[in-house]
């Protein structure tokens, strides 16, 4: 056990114990005291008794050391004293073990003494004798014999000798007395012996007191309380509450119906007085009707009664216990008659198919009806429900037809579901009833119909081929293949083109597939006809239009017209300086070929020079200034025009637009330089100009000539048609169908139209609607009545072709006869001729599946169809026979012939089972009753069975009672008495015999098990065991294992194990299975306290017989004792600068065991520099061995091992661990002596540059370093405003931002610092390198850049190659390769003339100058620097390809000429164009207006009698969105000259089917919006 002490009490002794060594200890003393003595009760003067002062126990420190963790003693120092410390209990400290002492060790310093005292503790009488239970419980059978032991567990008292118990008393002791046996171990075995027998009938139960008394002052004792339940056997027989018990039961009972309980009662107790009951022979019948509960001796339903088949029954139920005695009682059962047969109904001829064009009086089914009760239950009705176009007809008795009553449609009703019903007139009555589906065969009698008379459908342009364009449907109200519909292509052209290169139509499932892709601009719309045919005989057909309308895509980007793009980007507007807001600059013209709203364009300024200068009009697209032009404004203006359509997706084409600010056009010469192509580009436009004007002068004049056509060819025909007779095709407006309900008429209608010249006189006829959900306006068969039909009827009312059979006939024949076999002739005993029955095909008709006998017509003889089993038939009922029909047309007469079958012995007797098993008490008295189950023989009469015999009849008789049923009672009566132990099992033989020829019999083998009664004690197989177990044995070891017989058999011969009375310590030490009787050890096992353990096992059996056997257990030693180290000081921490020999810890180490297993050896490990030295017997110091340090090894894990000299030897371990406490001498370390790091320039002020490490090998505040600048002036500047040092981290932090060009490198010290006492440093020089960085873009110095941009260089015609021009010169500030330039021409007017050097920046020629070069030519150079990324510089040098000045000059002045030239044709072409283009759109506008003006004085006149051809301006209303917009909207327009600043009125949409495209106005009436003119519209 590990023991803590202090560091400051042990102090002192470490110093003595490493001085002094004692080999033994100095003295002893020894003192007796009373248990149970008070604290501070006096124990002893130790001073005197050992000879010691009290001075010397003073300054030695005295003190005592105890090896548990008790202490019952103290030391009182000053006077020399031991007194009681802790309450001495001497059970808890010894036991049982005599005498009863502990000892302890005082011990001095100064020098070390050691004095053993042992104090033996003296035993009073404080405890009374107690039992382990307050109450024994015990169970003995009432047939036990007097002399049985019954043994008891014995009390216990912790005292020890005469307070021990010393005697045991039984109260009262009528029928028990007491046995004490005195031990070897000093224990009690107590045994209580039955004097007189017992009987459960009359004490169930027996209560005594067990006393324990001991002999000690004063007298105590203890009691237990034993209960003796007396067991019951099982010596009595169930007998029934009523010999006879009678019960009613109506037929209808459900199974589950309780009809009565039966009960029986035994005398006997438990197991043996519980009864089961059952039906052990009974008819087979009535086994299935009924069952009795086993427990409950409820009898239940459990089938089917019927009154007609058996009116009363008769049980014999037998009450059993499970000893075998039984006892029978009669249960007589009468049924009670309910009407509870319903009427059947039997499907004789039945055909679930009629033609629909069947006449009324068709006969569809013959249907026969029966109801098996008497009387008025079986008197029934039939009819059939009303709700069907049938009617059901009587036609003999019990027989009816159902025919049809009116005419048939399929496709109104395909079927019929008709209900036949029948019911009987009992009370309650009962009825049945029968389905039957009539299927209606269809006729061809209906053409297809589509869902529309005309389709249409919207298909985008540039579809696929093959594109799915939409499925036509027709249906066929008929079925089957005559409602089976393919479609066709009727074939036609289209603008000279076969409507089946278009289109094509799948015959099978109507899809109307795209045989090309159309294109909008081609063809708009186009109309064909489908027929759709059905397969039936001959086929019908009908036909529909379909009209597919090719909606626009957005497939074209809009083109702008103006102003053209052409090669020169300098083409330009001029705007004043003296523009005020809103000047009009110029206007973007631009045109989309698409239609709708794909053709609505709209303008957007993407790019400008100056954005707050120029707006676009959204609309329009004409350039406005947003504000004043001002002098500070750039002459030259760049901007760029985006024109996106409305399409989605919408396209878009993009104009760049050049406009120049300033008065003059000198003025705009000057600064653009590049207008060399000016010339080209006007010669360009003016081409382009004139090619537009000619082709809008070509269009207006084509649409004029093509107009006045047009109108010369629709009068002449219009003259022709009006006197001439032909009929006219009936034409159908686009529009005069409105499937959504917002036209003229509220329904779509159809109309055939005849016309001829003179058909405004004459009316329009109209055909029936082509929709099935119009409803007639006509009162014609409004008010038509439907007729209900009820029919029914009654066997006794109906007339019937016959009211009777007509007449009968009866046979008898054995059963089993073979097929064929002649039964009668039945056209001879009824008086027929062959002829007859053949003519009347004359049938047998049965009512049940089965048909026994069949009709040879031909012959007139009845003959075996199927074998006839009379059991199977009738059962046990006689006489036998069967009935059927014979039935024949023509007319309809019906013979009654019954059958009666004779029975034959073909049947043995059998019992329900193979085997009876019976189980009978080995008690049981003569003349005991068991009951058996009768035999069953299918056969009647004497063929049934006539006697029993039961074989061997040596201990049993048969008896045999016949009963009201007929059926026989079989009883087994007992002669003489059995004996188990003599025959366990007896086997006889039932015999049941018929009285049949041939002579049948059956048997059944009756196994008879004899139950064992408990009347045997269990006996061990030994009285004595003995057995050896080592003391250092675990826990489940086997000791021995005890065995116990019992001569008897089942439960009885159980026999359970247990201690019954044993000391406490050796019931912690042992245990027993109760089951196997196996001795386990369940403690700990020490020789040292008890070398011999006897423990008396008892073997009992459910009964309560016993019998008890010894065991005596030898323990065998072992050294099982492990020494124990026990620290009795130490010191967890030591200083690394201690000397060798200082003291770290005092152990004791101890061994429990005795000789050599007692003798023990220490040692610590050797890898540590420590050592162990012995001061006093079991004492031990550790020392220091070396001097320690704390950087080489901080701590140090000690191991304490004690090992004995046992065999084996055995050993124990302890470990502790020791730190070594620090001290400053290790200094600072950085990791290098100098630092160098590079920083790029331009760095951010508080850059973390990097950071120094500095370790430290001490430990905690010794090993904590700080870092600090050493101050010092570079290039004048304090190192402080350079960088900074964190304290903490040693982090070098940039104070400010380096620059290369002023300062490339410094360098300073950083200290490192421990916060030791005194403390410890280190120092590092850090040296800092500054990167240059690209932070400087070259710079041009030659050529000057000023404001004028004509500033040039002049190059002579007659130059040659390689030619200096000029050179270009630049310098860059930053060093190494970030200022390394290059040169690169970047833009020239002419590359193939000049190159640029790329190291030294000349311009030379790299051709011979030629006339035609340009006198003036534009380069751009470009110079960059090597650095990353690049830098660079651009400079513009204008170069003059001339030999003198004024040639140049000259040019110029050319130039401005030809452009104002140009400007002039220019304008006078866009003017003409413009006059042109306006006068052929007001010729369209004055077009469309005169036709909407007539198409609205056609809508006037249309209930005239002038014939009016309808016309529909092809884009004023389009429902299904084919037209340039995308929905259909009215438009009231208000406009004027200033109409492009005001706002467009929209009106609500005239078509209520359109839907809004606005999500915000979709709930709106009507909305105002504002729109702004575009040049789509």
């Amino acid at each position: 056990m590990w023991i803590t002490v202090r560091r400051g009490r042990w102090q002192a002794l470490f110093v003595i114990l490493c001085l002094f060594k004692l080999s033994s200890v100095t003295g002893q003393a020894r003192y007796s005291i009373p248990e149970e003595q008070a604290e501070g009760s006096l124990v002893g003067n130790i001073a005197r008794d050992l000879g010691l002062d009290v001075a010397r126990l003073i300054s030695g420190k005295a003190r005592i050391i105890t090896k548990g963790s008790r202490q019952y003693v103290d030391l009182i120092r000053d006077k020399g004293t031991l007194v009681i410390k802790e309450r001495i209990d001497r059970e808890e400290l010894c036991g049982q073990t005599t005498p009863c002492s502990f000892s302890f060790e005082v011990i001095l310093e100064n020098p070390i003494q050691l004095y053993r005292v042992t104090a033996e503790v003296i035993d009073i009488n404080d405890n009374s004798p107690s039992f382990p239970k307050d109450e024994i419980n015990l169970k003995i059978v009432e047939n036990a014999a007097a002399g049985t032991h019954f043994s008891l567990v014995s009390a216990d008292d912790p005292d020890v000798g005469i307070n021990d118990i010393q005697k045991y008393t039984l109260k009262p002791s009528d029928n028990f007395k007491l046995e004490v046996q005195s031990q070897p171990d000093g224990g009690r075995f107590i045994e209580m012996v039955l004097q007189n027998p017992l009987d459960r009938e009359k004490e169930e139960t027996h209560t005594l007191i067990l006393i324990a008394s001991d002999g000690g002052e004063p007298h105590r004792s203890g009691t237990v309380r034993i209960h003796i339940t007396v067991l019951d056997a099982n010596d009595n027989a169930p007998v029934c509450s009523q010999p006879v018990y009678k019960a009613d039961v109506r037929e209808n009972s459900p199974e589950g119906t309780v009809v009565t309980t039966v009960s029986a009662n035994d005398a006997d107790k438990g197991v043996n007085g519980e009864v089961t009951y059952s039906i052990p022979h009974v008819a087979k019948e009535a086994k299935q009707l009924f069952e009795v509960n086993v427990k409950t001796g409820e009898i239940k339903v459990t089938g089917k009664l019927d009154f007609e088949k058996s009116k009363t029954y008769q049980l014999n139920v037998q009450a059993s216990d499970h000893g075998g005695f039984t006892d029978t009682c009669k249960v007589i059962i009468q049924i009670l008659d309910e009407n509870d047969n319903v009427p059947t109904i039997q499907l004789m001829s039945f055909s679930n198919s009629i033609s629909e064009d069947s006449s009324p009086g068709t006969t569809i089914a013959v249907v026969n009806v029966d109801d098996e009760d008497s009387e008025g239950n079986g008197v029934v009705k039939c009819s059939i429900n009303s709700d069907v176009p049938f009617k059901i007809e009587s036609s003999l008795t019990g027989y009816y037809t159902i025919v049809t009553e009116d005419f048939l449609d399929r496709e109104n009703i395909p079927e019929y579901n008709i209900t036949i019903t029948v019911s009987d007139q009992g009370s309650p009555p009962l009825s049945s009833s029968k389905n039957i589906n009539v299927k209606v065969s269809d006729v061809n009698d209906n053409p297809p119909k589509f869902d529309q008379s005309e389709y249409r459908k919207t298909v985008p342009e540039n579809n696929s081929p093959g594109f799915s364009v939409f499925t036509l449907s027709a249906s066929d109200a008929d079925w089957g293949q005559n409602a089976r519909v393919s479609y066709f292509l009727e074939e036609k052209e289209i603008n000279g083109v076969a409507v089946s290169s278009l289109v094509s139509v799948n015959s099978e499932n109507g899809v109307v597939h795209a045989v090309r892709s159309f294109d909008y601009e081609q063809i708009k719309w186009f109309e064909f006809n489908v027929t759709a045919r059905d397969a039936g005989s001959p086929p019908l057909s009908s036909v529909a239009t379909v009209k597919v309308i090719i909606q626009d895509q957005n497939d074209n980007p809009p083109q702008v017209l103006y102003p053209v793009q052409t090669g020169g980007s300098l083409v330009a507007e001029m705007v004043p300086r003296s523009a005020d807001v809103g000047y009009l600059v110029t206007k973007v013209v631009a045109v989309d070929v698409d239609s709708g709203q794909n053709a609505w364009l709209s303008y957007k300024l993407q790019k400008a020079t100056d954005r707050a200068l120029f707006e676009v009009g959204l609309q329009n697209g004409e350039i406005r200034t947003i504000r004043q032009v001002t002098d500070k404004d750039a002459v030259k203006q760049r901007l760029t025009v985006i024109v996106e359509d409305n399409g989605q997706p919408s396209r878009s084409a993009t104009v760049i637009v050049n406009v120049a600010v300033a008065d003059s056009f000198p003025e705009v010469l000057s600064e653009f330089t590049d207008f060399t192509h000016d010339k080209e580009y006007n010669d360009n436009l003016t081409f382009y100009l004139v090619l537009a004007l000619a082709v809008v002068s070509f269009l207006f004049i084509t649409c004029l000539v093509v107009i006045i056509s047009v109108k010369i060819y629709r009068w002449r025909q219009s003259r022709i048609l009006y006197h001439s007779n032909l009929p006219v095709i009936p034409y159908y407006p686009p529009r005069y169908s409105d499937t959504l309900g917002t036209g003229t008429l509220q329904h779509v209608y159809n109309y055939e139209v005849c016309r001829t010249t003179d058909s405004r006189k004459s009316d329009m006829k109209y055909i029936q609607p082509m929709s099935q959900s119009l409803v007639s306006v006509d009162g014609d068969g409004a008010d038509t009545p439907q007729v209900e039909k009820q029919l029914s009827g009654n066997c006794s009312q109906m007339s019937t072709l016959l009211s009777s059979v007509t007449g009968q006939a009866r046979y008898s024949i054995p059963e089993e006869q073979a097929e064929g076999s002649f039964v009668g002739n039945i056209a001879k005993d009824l008086g027929l001729d062959v002829a007859r029955l053949i003519s009347g095909k004359a049938r047998i008709i049965t009512k049940g599946s089965r048909q026994y006998v069949d009709l040879i017509r031909d012959k007139g003889t009845l003959v075996i169809k199927e074998r006839i089993d009379r059991e199977e038939l009738c059962g046990q009922t006689t006489p036998c026979s069967f009935s059927f029909d014979v039935i024949l047309e023509n007319p309809i007469q019906l013979y009654r012939v019954t059958v009666e079958v004779i029975d034959i012995n073909d049947n043995s007797p059998s019992f329900p089972k193979d085997e009876i098993n019976l189980k009978i008490a080995e008690n049981a008295a003569a003349g005991t009753r068991f009951s058996l189950e009768s035999a069953e023989d299918p056969d009647v009469g004497m063929n049934n069975i006539q006697k029993y015999t039961l074989k061997p009849s040596d201990n049993f008789k048969l008896e045999v009672q016949s009963q009201p049923d007929g059926g026989k009672f079989i009883e087994m009566v007992l002669q003489n008495p059995l004996d188990r132990e003599k025959e366990e099992t007896h086997t006889l033989i039932l015999i049941a015999s018929d009285g049949g020829e041939p002579h049948r019999s059956g048997t059944v083998r009756i196994h008879i098990t004899v139950l064992d009664v408990n009347d045997n004690a269990p006996v061990c197989s030994q009285p004595v065991y003995k057995a050896d177990v080592r003391e250092g044995s675990p826990e489940g070891t086997v000791v021995t294992t005890v065995s116990a017989n019992d001569a008897d058999n089942g439960v009885n011969s159980e026999v359970t194990y247990s201690i019954a009375h044993v000391a406490r310590e050796a019931k912690q030490l042992f245990e027993v299975n109760v089951k196997t009787g196996e001795i386990k050890v369940t403690g700990k096992l020490d020789f040292e306290k008890s070398k011999t353990y006897q423990l008396n096992v008892q073997a009992s059996d459910q009964g309560g017989f016993t019998d008890t056997c010894k065991v005596i257990i030898q323990i065998l030693d072992e050294n099982d004792n492990v020494p124990t180290i026990q620290l009795m000081s130490f010191s967890n921490s030591i200083s690394e600068d201690s000397p060798p020999g200082t003291t770290i810890a005092v152990v004791n180490v101890d061994d429990e065991d005795s000789d050599v297993n007692g003798v023990v050896k220490c040692s610590i490990n050797s890898d540590v520099p420590f050592k162990i030295e012995s001061s006093l017997t079991g004492y031990y110091t550790i020392v220091t061995e070396d001097f320690l340090d704390r950087e080489s090894t901080p701590e140090y894990n000690i191991t304490i091992t004690v090992s004995d000299q046992g065999s084996p030897p055995l050993s124990s371990s302890k470990k502790i661990n020791v730190k070594v406490s620090d001290v400053n001498d290790s200094p600072p370390k950085f990791d290098q002596s100098e630092y160098r790091k590079t920083v790029k320039e331009n760095n951010s002020p508080g850059l973390s540059v990097f950071t120094l490490s500095a370790s430290d090998a001490d430990w905690g505040q010794n090993a904590r370093v700080s870092y600090f600048l050493e101050e010092k002036e570079i290039n004048g500047v304090a190192v402080s405003s350079l960088v900074s040092v964190n304290s903490e981290n040693g982090v070098i932090h940039a104070v400010r931002s380096f620059d290369y060009e002023q300062i490339k490198w410094f360098e300073f010290n950083v200290t490192a610092r421990d916060a030791g006492s005194p403390p410890l440093s280190s120092v590092a020089t850090v040296k800092i390198m500054i990167q240059d960085q690209n932070d400087n873009p070259p710079q041009v110095l030659y050529p000057v850049q000023t404001g004028g941009s004509l500033v040039a260089e002049m190059v002579p015609r007659s130059a040659d190659v390689g030619y200096l021009v000029t050179k270009v010169v630049a310098v860059d500030v930053d060093s190494g390769q970030n200022a390394w330039l290059s040169y690169k021409l970047q833009k020239a007017t002419d590359r193939a003339l000049f190159e640029v050097g790329l190291q030294n920046g000349e311009i030379r020629t790299i051709r011979q100058v030629t006339d035609k070069d340009a006198v003036k030519q534009r380069l751009t150079v470009i110079v960059e620097d090597n650095g990353q990324p690049s830098r660079s510089a651009t400079v513009i040098v204008n170069v003059a390809v001339a030999d003198s000045f004024p040639e140049v000059l000259s040019e110029f002045t050319d130039f401005t000429h030809d452009k104002e030239y140009n400007d002039n044709l220019t304008f006078y072409l866009v003017l003409a164009l413009a006059v042109v283009s306006f006068l052929f759109i007001t010729c369209l506008v004055v077009i469309i207006s005169v036709k909407i003006y007539r198409w609205r004085q056609s809508r006037i006149l249309y209930h005239s009698n002038l014939p009016v051809i309808p016309y529909y301006p092809p884009r004023y209303s389009d429902t299904l969105g084919t037209g340039t917009l995308q929905h259909v909207y009215n438009y009231e327009v208000c406009r004027t000259t200033d109409s492009r600043k005001s706002d467009m009125k929209y009106m609500q949409p005239m078509s209520q089917s359109l839907v809004s495209v606005d999500g915000d106005a979709a709930d709106t009436p009507q909305v105002e919006k504002q729109l702004l003119p575009s040049y789509s519209i």
